[in-house]
């Protein structure tokens, strides 16, 4: 899956995507070009539409794989909105990055398909897998001893705040979802009812 570059995807979308973004964003907050800085109305489709890019580019997933998780949200019960979120925290790349084991949603999904990544013991490599409540997730043994898992686990804890739905062993590179996300535990920037709004147009 081809992107821009992330720094322009960010003032694209009015939001920093990476921690490298945020410098970049704070200093020239408005979409790149030459005709970045000119007032632009924002219509109710255009509004839409940034919202669903937003919701996308911030999971790093394609239009195919989002279009998907709206049709599987529309059939669970409560609202549409939440369930898309929830379920899209459940993928394994964005359980990983959660959890620490990754610094960016990059990362974690290069760490999944490289095979780095096991849940309850065995080897995936497809970072939209959902993973369950009570599902093990762990860094494969052969890929333990390698620089980036090294840094995590002899390194300090993290500042950020682990959410509440997975429980993390730093030390020995394992991850226990506990539970599925609620939307309030969800740290994304989206309003998810105008891209409930955008799919059902």
């Amino acid at each position: 899956m081809r992107h821009k570059p992330v720094v322009k995807l960010s003032r694209s979308l009015g939001l920093p995507l990476s921690d490298k973004a945020v410098r970049y964003y704070e200093r020239r907050p408005f979409p790149p070009g030459v005709h970045g800085q000119r007032r632009v109305t924002m219509t109710p489709y255009k509004e839409r539409l940034r919202e669903k890019q937003r919701l996308r580019f911030q999971y790093h997933i394609s239009e195919k794989q989002l279009r998907a998780a709206f049709t599987q949200a529309t059939r669970s019960a409560g609202r549409t909105g939440h369930a898309l979120l929830e379920d899209l925290e459940t993928r394994l790349d964005a359980t990983v990055w959660r959890s620490g084991l990754a610094k960016t949603i990059y990362q974690a999904r290069q760490f999944v398909s490289h095979g780095h990544i096991h849940v309850n013991g065995r080897g995936v490599d497809r970072p939209g897998r959902r993973v369950q409540p009570g599902d093990v997730i762990s860094v494969a043994p052969r890929s333990r001893s390698t620089p980036p898992f090294r840094l995590i686990a002899d390194g300090p804890a993290p500042t950020a705040s682990t959410p509440p739905y997975l429980k993390v062993h730093q030390r020995e590179l394992t991850v226990i979802t506990e539970r599925r996300p609620r939307r309030p535990e969800i740290p994304i920037v989206c309003d998810e009812q105008l891209v409930v709004e955008y799919y059902a147009r």
